[in-house]
């Protein structure tokens, strides 16, 4: 199928620029057609250089060292400006989320029917019908209210070509239709829902000393640093893993995720524990200027690819629940009640 060349498509990247360090998940378009059958790429995974290999072989410290990937996903639509938040999709259950804007703003719809499709020859086919699923998507704002998120969860039974689509209603009665294709992996590049947590040595208050070396954001709560990943895993209770910077917060998908887990901190208590881990292991001589910014080597033993990730852990170490990119709150505390819930019946 030829997409008409007054469509507006919007393909997504991840972000490299030589010589710096910086991972932002961005969108780029252009006003040409596109046929849409061939595959999409995989996003290129997290390497570092410049440091010592750990006992696997890989760089445990360094500057980072990307590979420019091919787009990860496309957007076509006449009137909706679209975002996939959760690009890196794995056969399973995912949740998926995009961000929608028009030329008035945030698209901020309650709730947006989505129905999803999988293309077993390529999208100039017609899809398999039996796979279709349809759900609706709730919108989240995120704090501050200049930006949001429509949230749902699919179930992805096959590595391969998909879509998702809606109509959104216009002010003049008619709608607005679009679609967005990506291709779903056999696996995540992520660990994902159902996988053992790895028990990363993440550094600690205790270890390190000075705050300002474990965080770049202003915003610096001790509780979050007090356990290292490793040691919040041998606690027998539930753990939410936030990996952010939060002074480098700047697309249409990152928000004040490590505002949020201290807010979840102070409710849950002792019931869940935190930690927050920084994407640069060098916060402190960053000072704004990412030339001098060295990724932390958990983002590729966790195989991270986009800017911020939430991740629920089960008292028995096992992930109940992953968020790429922002989580907002109401999301977070679903899901935390679950974990909580479940362990405390054993």
């Amino acid at each position: 199928m030829q997409v008409n060349r007054a469509k507006r498509l919007r393909r997504g990247l991840l972000a490299v620029t030589v010589g710096l360090t910086s991972l932002v998940v961005i969108a780029c378009g252009s006003d040409g057609p596109t046929s849409g059958s061939a595959p999409e790429s995989e996003l290129a995974p997290i390497t570092t250089s410049g440091g010592a290999p750990n006992s696997a072989g890989t760089q445990t410290s360094g500057r980072a060292a990307f590979a420019t990937p091919e787009p990860k996903w496309t957007a076509i639509s006449e009137e909706i400006d679209l975002v996939l938040a959760t690009p890196d999709l794995g056969v399973g259950t995912q949740r998926f989320g995009i961000v929608l804007s028009d030329d008035s703003g945030l698209i901020k719809f309650p709730i947006v029917r989505l129905t999803s499709n999988f293309f077993p020859n390529g999208y100039d086919s017609e899809p398999d019908s039996s796979l279709s699923q349809s759900e609706s998507a709730r919108f989240y704002e995120f704090p501050f209210g200049t930006r949001g998120i429509h949230s749902t969860v699919f179930d992805f039974e096959h590595a391969g070509l998909w879509s998702v689509s809606a109509e959104i209603p216009r002010p003049d009665g008619s709608t607005a239709p679009f679609e967005v294709r990506f291709h779903v992996a056999e696996s995540a590049m992520s660990v994902t829902v159902g996988q053992k947590a790895p028990s990363s040595n993440s550094r600690t208050l205790a270890s390190v000393g000075n705050i300002a070396d474990l965080t770049t954001g202003s915003h610096r709560d001790p509780e979050l640093y007090r356990y290292s990943i490793s040691e919040a895993l041998e606690r027998d209770r539930p753990l939410l893993i936030v990996f952010a910077s939060p002074a480098f917060c700047t697309n249409a998908v990152c928000g004040p995720q490590v505002e949020v887990a201290t807010e979840l901190r102070e409710e849950y208590g002792d019931r869940v524990d935190f930690v927050h881990v920084d994407l640069y292991s060098n916060p402190r001589e960053i000072q704004g200027d990412l030339d001098k910014a060295m990724l932390s080597p958990l983002l590729e033993e966790w195989g991270l690819v986009s800017q911020e990730w939430t991740f629920i852990v089960d008292s028995d170490g096992i992930v109940t629940h992953r968020f790429e990119n922002f989580a907002p709150k109401p999301e977070l505390i679903e899901a935390l009640d679950q974990s909580v819930a479940k362990d405390a019946t054993g």
